[in-house]
């Protein structure tokens, strides 16, 4: 007997989709904006890139595209509310860094929006311009010029997810408005 069932083709994504959810930052001509991703990766370890899914209808890419560059913010289990908040209306009428209260710094490199309050860590990313993959699909891929982290969750290049630091932790989107954090972390032992 199997415990195996179908999944509904619209639902597939979630099965591999439970990385952690981000924050997109931008900011141009005076205007800017924050919101939710939950679908971002590593592309390439050097130079580091990435790649993040952006509607291309969204208020974001429209600011991404004049300013070549964003903010990829990783909210922490503290910010789960926010997270869904800026996920779930457009910035496109409305400020959301001054409605919800978010407070952001300028990347050191090419300025955009940064968030450290509520977040475990930020990448500030130049966005490599790929016109044919831009018009086709709504990926975004940039090369990550500056990054940082609380080193309550993250030092010396690994995440140290614990009992004492769940409220630091990632979260990731379940759907829905249902998140996880990333728990305890568990070293794999030799097989051999």
């Amino acid at each position: 007997m199997t415990h195996f069932a179908s999944v509904q083709l619209s639902h597939a994504s979630r099965l591999i989709n439970h990385g952690p959810t981000v924050l997109v930052t931008t900011a141009f001509g005076g205007k800017r904006n924050v919101m939710a991703a939950a679908w971002s990766m590593p592309v390439e370890f050097t130079p580091p890139r990435i790649a993040v899914v952006i509607d291309k209808k969204t208020y974001t890419k429209e600011l991404i595209a004049a300013s070549g560059s964003f903010g990829i913010c990783l909210p922490c289990a503290t910010a789960i509310d926010m997270t869904h908040a800026v996920g779930s209306i457009s910035g496109r009428d409305i400020d959301k860094f001054e409605r919800y209260r978010i407070v952001a710094a300028k990347g050191p490199v090419l300025g955009v929006p940064v968030i450290e309050t509520g977040c475990a860590a930020w990448l500030e990313c130049r966005l490599i311009s790929e016109p044919h993959t831009e018009e086709a699909y709504d990926t975004c891929f940039a090369e990550v010029v500056a990054a940082a982290a609380d080193t309550r969750v993250f030092s010396k290049g690994h995440w140290s997810f614990r009992k004492d630091n769940l409220d630091l932790q990632t979260i990731h989107h379940l759907g829905g408005g249902n998140f996880v954090c990333g728990s305890e972390a568990r070293l794999a032992k030799p097989l051999d």
